[in-house]
């Protein structure tokens, strides 16, 4: 029998390295199929908290966070276009103009997992967003991706219209960086292995078969 393997995947919407590192980590239980069965759960964070829902100019974003150039965020986007596309994810060209606050998004894949449709509502976030480049606080564009997601939609607008789930997701995300967890995409293997960053599925790939022999 597959060894039982609880995954807490700690990320946000907005954060490319989470995309990456989610497809990494998929192609890796792909490749332990019959090994190791997951049991996913998507937990909330927010790189920018604070961000207004009408967003920010991208460039400028990155610019002033991180303290880098214009050249080194398209470096950057470059580095990212690559290894999106070695795990399967298109981030594509000049498509992320903004970055968006993302609560509501949150809010919504809250519900998602109570519904069992979290990874198909999580997939369809990344795509609108770093593929598509669409405002994921945008609520008509999150109630159509619930839908495609398939969520009802007149669900999720009503979800959206009020504050529903938000103290759970406040919950969860203070539950998360009181653990420590200060950077995404963090991932929590049996509440007790943590694994930080966009890493390749090689090692996301050991790290679940040494997890699973443990289980087993």
């Amino acid at each position: 029998m597959p060894a039982a393997v609880r995954i807490d995947f700690v990320s946000d919407i907005v954060c490319p390295w989470c995309a990456v590192g989610l497809y990494a980590l998929e192609e890796a239980l792909r490749r332990l199929e019959g090994e190791v069965k997951a049991e996913m759960h998507f937990q909330p964070f927010e790189l920018n908290p604070h961000m207004p829902k009408g967003g920010q100019e991208i460039v400028e974003h990155l610019t002033e966070k991180y303290g880098i150039t214009p050249e080194q965020v398209a470096a950057n986007a470059e580095v990212l276009r690559q290894r999106g596309a070695a795990v399967g994810f298109e981030f594509r060209a000049g498509a992320r103009q903004r970055t968006y606050n993302s609560f509501d998004a949150h809010r919504l894949l809250h519900w998602a997992e109570l519904e069992n449709r979290a990874t198909a509502l999580k997939h369809a976030l990344l795509r609108a967003y770093f593929t598509h480049g669409e405002n994921i606080a945008d609520h008509a564009v999150l109630a159509r991706l619930a839908a495609e997601a398939g969520l009802d939609q007149a669900q999720a607008e009503e979800i959206l219209g009020s504050d529903r789930y938000a103290s759970e997701v406040r919950a969860q995300e203070q539950r998360f960086t009181g653990l420590g967890i200060s950077a995404v995409p963090s991932v929590i293997l049996n509440g007790r292995h943590l694994i930080q960053g966009g890493q390749p599925p090689e090692m996301f790939e050991r790290a679940l078969r040494q997890v699973a022999g443990k289980a087993a």
